[in-house]
């Protein structure tokens, strides 16, 4: 699996870059504070909860297929069984 490299920016908002060289990808996510707490009794702090997410999701697409921006609870729009998963 690629690195994972999370890069908190502004508060809820994170830079992530997945792999190294000319072939990473970047993405911009914002992760709301409320729907973080969803999850807060698994992952300690936001960064971990969005590692986790970005796992989910390159075991589903390559990182080319992955949004470059976007709000971390669309990926259950997408992966109806992301909650489920992250909660295991």
């Amino acid at each position: 699996m690629d690195e994972i490299a999370i890069t908190p920016q502004t508060e809820g908002t994170f830079l992530v870059r997945i792999g190294e060289g000319a072939g990473a990808t970047k993405h911009r996510v914002t992760v709301p504070k409320e729907y973080f707490e969803k999850f807060s009794g698994k992952f300690a702090t936001p960064e971990d909860f969005v590692r986790a997410s970005f796992e989910f999701l390159l075991a589903r697409e390559p990182k080319e297929s992955i949004l470059h921006e976007f709000s971390i609870e669309v990926i259950a729009r997408y992966f109806p069984e992301y909650e489920q998963e992250l909660l295991k």
